[in-house]
Order: structure tokens, then sequence, then C-alpha cells
């Protein structure tokens, strides 16, 4: 499949609009979720893993209007000439932006997963070592079900990978695995 952009460009791209080291962090959190999770329904990894590392492309631009997050993402993007599965997914990644509900599988994938990686770095952070390596699958189940704990790791999109089919423990276990996996590009 064309995607109209590879992974060093869009390496380039993040280190252009994004000045937090901890936002370009997530995203490289986002892309390894979102790489096993195509893994997980025999998807097109490339595509899914682009998806997540480009989906907060504008959230610098964008912090003082939240309802315009990704409206800047799609913009560049298109001037990118970047494909439009990946742009729809990204769109779709923050509903109130665009009075629009997610219903494809690829678009609650990425929704759950960005989401899910707040909630395991803040459960490595409490580690006395503050190391994904330390972290036990059973911890981030714990975590999630504690409400207050990471209170914006939103539950109710991480949830949202019942609705794909996989539930939430084995969703802790799948995502925690991808970010193990990159521990080091992550700094945790």
């Amino acid at each position: 499949m064309e995607y109209g952009i590879n992974r060093e460009r869009s390496l380039e791209l993040l280190n252009q609009y994004l000045n937090s080291p901890n936002l370009i962090k997530h995203s490289l959190a986002s892309e390894a979720v979102m790489r096993a999770l195509a893994r997980h329904f025999s998807e097109d990894e490339e595509l899914w893993g682009l998806t997540g590392l480009l989906h907060d492309l504008d959230v610098e631009l964008t912090l003082d209007a939240p309802t315009r997050h990704t409206h800047e993402t799609v913009r560049i993007l298109r001037e990118e000439g970047v494909a439009e599965e990946i742009i729809a997914a990204i769109r779709m990644h923050n509903e109130l932006a665009h009075n629009d509900k997610r219903s494809e599988r690829f678009h609650h994938a990425l929704a759950a997963g960005e989401t899910i990686t707040g909630l395991i770095i803040a459960t490595a952070l409490v580690y006395p070592d503050k190391k994904l390596a330390s972290v036990k699958p059973k911890s981030v189940r714990k975590r999630y079900k504690e409400k207050q704990f990471a209170a914006g790791a939103d539950r109710i999109i991480i949830a949202e990978c019942e609705l794909i089919g996989i539930p939430i423990p084995d969703f802790c276990d799948l995502s925690l695995e991808a970010m193990q996996a990159i521990s080091s590009d992550l700094g945790l």
C-alpha cells in the first residue's frame, strides 16, 4: 500500500511540530501499540504504526483549543500527500473536534491504543526504578480499575478495545508488552 509518507519523514514532522520530548515519546509509544494491534489483527503494520506515530502532530498547536485538535494535523498531512486512511483515523481519534463517532476497528484501535499509553507510563513512574521492564501486566490491569490513578487516561476510551474484540486485561498486556519492547526509546 502507498502511505504517502514513510517513518523517517513522520519523525521529521514530529520533531518539527512537537517541542515536548514527552509528546514525542507518547507518539512512539502509540506507534508501538498500534503496530502490536496490527499484528494481532493481521492488519498492515506500517499503516497502523504510522497512524499511531502521527496522531498528535498538532497537539501543541491546538493546546488552547482542544476541539481544534487534529484539524491542523489533517491539513499538514494532506499537504504531505499522506493516505486518506491514515488521515481519517487520526481525525477520528478526537471525536469532539469533528462531531462524529468512531465506527471502524482502525479508529477504535487508535483511540484506545494512544490513550492506554498514558496509563502504562504512569504505572511505570510509580515504581522505584521508573522502568517499564519492572511493570507487571497485573499492575496495569489493577491501575486501570483505579479511576483516580492517571485520571487523564480516559477509561471509556481505553475500553473501546472491547468493541474491537480485545478484553481489557488482554489489551493491557498487549500494550505493555509493545511499550516494553521500545523502552529505551521511551527512556523508561
